[in-house]
Order: structure tokens, then sequence, then C-alpha cells
């Protein structure tokens, strides 16, 4: 028998800005019983976050505005309650209690002043009337619930001391403190690597089983939530445009949006085919309806055809192509324990004993769990970070002893596209300015008239228009922001780009269209890459060969589609089957 816990009824949302006002929800209809697991699935900006923050009255009240409907909450007692007219009184009785909330980022929910046991604790003492010597115990109970290893130690660290998955574990221990009839878990695992994604959602899971929790699971990809997800509510643009049964939404999709989200995936296609998008399967009239394009006539050029074809090395790699980077015993070590005077007494081998080659015109793969050490065998390629020992040859010159006029000269041709475009680009720096910098730094360009036609040209290579060269980076989306500083690393013409998780925050349908953007301007620009990943399937998609790394060391070598179909080492193994496949038929 079904307990209806959550019903949103005709929901609709509107955010006003400088007089200017913008429905981020549209009349939405959802229901969540008790002991059920719903998931809200969609790109970014189409509605999926806001209608959570709307259930938990979290939106910013000088600009949002309930237009319509009604969010009714039945509450542990059996009482009954609107949330949207709820008084601050009884929100804060809900709110942690009733119903708790995990955030995306596990680094900006938790507070990095305050050991991540007095955080939980904190949460406990505010809604249970115990001593903090019993807050204590319960939390170190908690901490071995969420599987966190040495909780008692755990307790007492802080949270940059931990890592990804460990922070996001405290955080769902703090969720389910105190017994929540609701969890809403607004997309906890998109920066996660593949077997700590699998590991949070099976935890998820088990928990809502063991206390039958209603949950509510947010997600940019159907495919992450198909295992776990009774129901799934498809959104876009602010509209339900689909909803059922997991099962047959991941088998039967009905709406073209909810096909180009499941169809878009690497994991889906060979190298030599260019991966769909959403505007493949639909497109909106000027009254704003979707039609659905049929796919059966469209001629999709396969990557190594056409204007926009993209050259691979389909041949495998011999001793005949040319070596532009040659790594040789790359150590990168970190202190981990100093003395009183800051001098080290341990260390902690990033990068050990690390030996490889690059070869002109090829991507290579790099791929491994977070503190693998793969990010930090990038850095160390372009010296950002020094290493302890080892050499790095681009070409003849050796890296690691070159002086700085060398260095510059190198860095010319080598460029890193980092994992957060937002943290790597100036807030107060327009993006034009922003690519225009290192041409005006090296001395690119007859004049500044040039640069900016330079950069207007670039703009529009990456599928940004040149109208976008005097906004700032807050008003573009992640996947635009994206394009922005892929832009600023091709404006040199490097002939070596290193790409650090370029695409792992990104929507699925928005990776698509950046990966395809990639191989595209591979073509056009003949350069050589890494391409740095958690996820082996866009890593085999995008790659050539395959480097796979574990605590610092290189684990295993080869073709990319060998590595992927048949690997040689256990660790490789485990992650291929970390990646989420969805349901099986």
């Amino acid at each position: 028998m079904k307990e209806a816990l959550l019903s949103i009824n005709n929901l609709s949302v509107t955010f006003t800005n400088d007089g200017q006002v913008t429905r981020a929800i549209d009349r939405i209809s959802i229901e969540v019983n008790k002991g059920e697991l719903v998931a809200i699935v969609g790109e970014s900006g189409s509605g999926k976050s806001v209608t959570s923050l709307s259930i938990l009255q979290l939106l910013p009240k000088a600009v949002a505005d309930y237009a319509s409907g009604q969010i009714v909450f039945t509450r542990q007692s059996g009482e009954t309650i609107n949330l949207v007219n709820a008084d601050d009184a009884m929100l804060r009785k809900i709110r942690g209690k009733e119903i708790a909330m995990i955030f995306q980022e596990p680094m900006t929910s938790l507070n990095p002043v305050f050991t991540c046991g007095n955080q939980v604790m904190e949460a406990v003492l505010l809604h249970e009337n115990i001593s903090r010597r019993q807050a204590k115990k319960k939390t170190i109970t908690l901490f071995e619930k969420v599987q966190l290893p040495a909780p008692a130690l755990i307790f007492n660290r802080y949270p940059h001391q931990l890592s990804g998955g460990q922070k996001q574990r405290v955080m769902i221990a703090m969720a389910i403190s105190c017994h929540p009839s609701l969890l809403i878990c607004d997309e906890p695992t998109t920066a996660l690597d593949v077997t700590v994604q699998k590991t949070i959602l099976g935890l998820v899971k088990d928990l809502q089983q063991q206390q039958n929790m209603g949950v509510i699971f947010i997600s940019h990809d159907l495919n992450v939530v198909a295992e776990i997800a009774d129901r799934v509510i498809v959104m876009y643009k602010g509209k339900i445009v689909e909803q059922g049964l997991a099962k047959d939404i991941y088998h039967q999709p009905r709406h073209p949006y909810t096909k180009a989200l499941l169809a878009c995936r690497p994991l889906l296609h060979s190298k030599d085919e260019r991966l769909p998008v959403v505007s493949d399967f639909m497109a909106t009239d000027e009254n704003g309806n979707i039609q659905e394009i049929d796919r059966s006539l469209q001629k999709v050029p396969p990557i190594h055809s056409g204007a926009t074809a993209h050259t691979t090395l389909l041949q495998p790699i011999s001793t005949k192509q040319k070596t532009l980077i040659k790594v040789e015993n790359l150590q990168v070590w970190f202190p981990s324990k100093k003395t009183f005077l800051g001098n080290p007494l341990e260390f902690t081998k990033a990068v050990n004993d690390v030996s490889f080659t690059v070869y002109e015109g090829e991507t290579l793969g790099l791929v491994g769990e977070s503190g693998c050490g793969k990010t930090t065998v990038g850095r160390a390629l372009l010296r950002l970070i020094q290493p302890k020992g080892g050499k790095v040859f681009f070409k003849e010159t050796e890296i690691l002893s070159a002086d700085r006029k060398t260095l510059q000269v190198l860095r010319k041709n080598m460029q890193i596209i980092f994992q957060d475009p937002y943290s790597s680009l100036n807030p107060r720096m327009t993006i034009g300015k922003a690519i225009t910098e290192p041409l005006t730094v090296h001395k690119i360009g007859a004049s500044a008239r040039d640069r900016k036609e330079r950069v207007m040209d670039l703009l529009e290579k990456v599928s940004l228009n040149p109208q976008h060269y005097n906004r700032y980076p807050h008003e573009f989306s992640g996947g635009q922001r994206q394009r922005i500083v892929i832009a600023r690393a091709l404006a040199l013409q490097p002939s070596f780009i290193i790409c650090d998780e370029s695409v792992s925050a990104l929507d699925v349908s928005v990776q698509a269209q950046v990966l395809n953007l990639l191989n595209d301007l591979k073509k056009e620009f003949g350069f050589t890459a890494i391409f740095i990943s958690h996820d082996l399937s866009v890593v085999r998609y995008i790659s050539d060969r395959i480097m796979v790394m574990s605590k610092g060391e290189i684990v295993e070598t080869g073709e990319s589609e060998q590595i992927y179909n048949h690997p040689g080492s256990v660790y490789t193994q485990q992650l291929i089957a970390s990646i989420p496949k969805g349901l099986v038929a």
C-alpha cells in the first residue's frame, strides 16, 4: 500500500532580475511515496535543482516567486502541510529533521574550519535532546553506517583532509542523522570517480530501504539513476516531458529529449562516429513547440570523413611515429608530515617513477581514480608543479631543467584545459580579454585589432558568437565556459594540449558536444593531446591509446579498444565494471 509523502501540484516558479521575469518551473506535478526512490533527470537549466530547493523553501525570496501550485508534505506526525505557505519556524523544524538534502559539491557544503565530526554532531544536537557525549557516539555510528574508514579518526579530521567520496559520505551521514522521511540528493555523484559513484549510489539505495525513506535523486545522466530508481521524471526547460517506471523510460523512451539523453553517451559509440546531441533528435518551432526529428532521414558523417572530420590513429602505434613527449622516471612527492620547523619527515608519493611516451598527432588517455596521480602528472609535464626527480623531454628540449626564457617559449606550444573553467577564468575579465591575454604576452598579432579578429574567429570555431566577446564568465553556462577555455588554449596554436577532466562535470549532451568539438579542432589544428579523466568510457571514445594509473604508478598501457574490451589488470577491470551501463533488458 503506497503512502503519499510529498505531492507537488501544478507548481510554477519565476525569477525576477532587473525587471525581467524568467519562468524556471512551469506547472509541474510530482508524487513521492514513502520508501520510494524517484529520479529527476535533465540538463542544467531544466529546473530540477529549482524543484528541490523549492521543497525546502531555499530559493532567494527577493527574486523567486511561486506563481502557482502547492508542495504538500506529510509530516512524521501525520499532519499535512503546504510548504509554500509554511512560516520560518515550521521550516526550521522540518529542515534537516524530516526533509534532508545532500548537495552536489560537499566541499562548499562543509565548513572548512570545523572537523567533520563536529559538523555532524551540530546537526544531531540541533534536533535531538541528547548530551554531546551521546551525540559524538551517534556520529561515529553514522560514519560506520555510511562505510567511512576509521570513523573515530575521520571524526577529528577537517574536510580538506578527506577525498571527494569521503566528504560526500560525511554529507550523507549528516543528512540521515535525524532519520528524515524524505531525502533529496542533488547531483551527489556528478564529479566523483565511477567506482566511488557506484558505492555512493548503492549506499543511498541501501539507506533508503533500511529506513523506508522517500528519496528524490537529481541527476543529468539517466544512465546513472536507471539501476536505483523506482520511477523517473524527465525535465526539459522547466517542464516535465516524460515520467514513468525506470525500466519503461530506459527501454522505451517516448519523448525525443529522453531519447537524446540516452543516445549521446560515448559508451554506445565507436571512435569513428560523431556523438549525437539533443538537436539531432528534436527542434523547437516559433511557438516553442517541440518537434521530433526523423533520425532515419539524417546523414550523420563519420568522424574520419567530411569537412568536420577527425583523423584518429587507426593503426597500431609503431616506432616509426615521431615522439613529441618523452617522460623518464618522473617523481612527484608531497610532504605528508613535517617537523615543528617545517622540514618534511614523511612524503606522499603522488607520482612514483613514471615513464611513458606521447607520439605526434595522437590522443593519449590517462585514466584512474581521484588521488591516483593523473592530474599531478599533467601539471608536472608543464612544470606547473616541480617534480622531485626524473626527466621530461618536449622534442629535444628537457623541460624540468629549462631556464625561464626557454620555458616561456615552450609554454607557447604546451597548453592545459582545466577541469573547472569558472575557477580558471578571471571573473572580472571579459572572455574576449581572457583569450586575448596569451596573444599579447607572446606578442602574436600585428596590432590589438588583429588580435581581436583572431579571438572573434576562435569564438566561432568553438561554436560561440563574436558578440560574446565583451561578456563575463558568469554570463555563460558550464558548457559555454568550457568552450571559452578551449578557445583560450588554442589561441597560441599549441602543438600539445592537456585536457584535465575537461568534460567530467558537464551534462551528458553538453559533454557530447565538447567531445565532438575537441575532435573537430584536433583535425583542424593538428595538436597532440593527453586526455585526463576518471571515466574510461569517455577516454575510450576520444583516445588512441590509454594509460591507466593507480596509486602514483602506471598499471597498464595499450590501444584504447584493447584496454577497454580486454583489460589486463584487475584495477582496470574494476574501473570498467563500475561504469553505469543502465538497465539490462
